[in-house]
């Protein structure tokens, strides 16, 4: 759920909690609603049992207003509550903490870069065990190419799109989460194993989502790294691309960006 800057962990829910939740539906209008649906039934069929909240934005409320603030008139995040909040943050602490396990190592001493990969993803720094940065941002189609949603891309393409070829904003919205990213790059679709199995077949376009995927992946990979100081790992979390020989999948695993290689 998208906890906004109200919530900073798991929360037992009542009715006050409800109520924050459904101030936070305009900053998530995707995913709120269908959750709030879920808690009103499940506490409907289980109204002795305790009910959690679980908040895939809390991990990342450790960043600094540096990385979380966008260069606007600041009274949009004061009075609108615009600003970065980051996604996926219960994989991330999940995959660091695990990360601190294999390598035996406190969490508290490691710096990290882990990626989320699914048909949605995340990159995000983790200094001792906390958010410092993340590339998904304020709606959920920044940071890097996904699956059918476009990352980052010049915010004067929205209004060239609206102007120029007279696209509603609803289908603009469309466009960058359902029908960009690697669907939109290859024509083909937006699971990295059909991609690749066509790219070895020969389909040019396929292999120029891997590799674009792969170039986004590491440019911002070397983004994440330069704002708080250089990372001891890399740690991948996604079955679909781990599993796949393509050229663009091994980038990943191995960036030696720092001489260490990726996990």
């Amino acid at each position: 759920m998208h906890g906004a800057d109200l919530f900073i962990a798991s929360t037992l829910i009542d009715e006050d909690v409800i109520a924050k939740l459904e101030e936070c539906v305009p900053l998530a209008p995707l995913h709120n609603p269908p959750n709030l649906i879920g808690i009103r039934e499940g506490r409907a069929l289980l109204p002795n049992v305790p009910h959690v909240a679980v908040f895939d934005t809390a991990f990342n409320q450790t960043m600094s207003p540096k990385a979380y603030i966008y260069a606007l008139p600041y009274s949009l995040y004061e009075e609108h509550k615009i600003r970065k909040y980051g996604f996926h943050g219960t994989s991330v602490r999940f995959v660091s903490q695990r990360a601190a396990e294999v390598l035996q190592r406190p969490l508290s001493e490691l710096k990290m870069v882990v990626l989320h990969l699914g048909n949605g993803v995340t990159m995000t720094a983790v200094a001792d065990g906390h958010a410092v940065d993340t590339t998904i941002g304020f709606a959920t189609f920044s940071g890097v190419m996904m699956g059918t949603r476009s990352g980052d891309i010049d915010p004067g393409l929205i209004f060239h799109m609206h102007r120029q070829l007279g696209l509603s904003p609803d289908e603009i919205e469309h466009i960058v989460y359902k029908e960009s990213g690697l669907l939109g790059v290859s024509g083909v679709s937006n699971d990295v194993r059909a991609i690749t199995e066509q790219a070895q077949a020969g389909n040019e376009r396929c292999q120029l989502a891997l590799d674009k995927f792969a170039y986004m992946a590491k440019k911002v990979y070397r983004c994440l790294c330069g704002g708080d100081g250089r990372p001891q790992l890399c740690r991948l979390y996604g079955r679909n691309w781990r599993e796949q020989p393509a050229d663009a999948a091994n980038d990943l695993r191995r960036p030696r960006i720092f001489g260490r290689r990726a996990g």
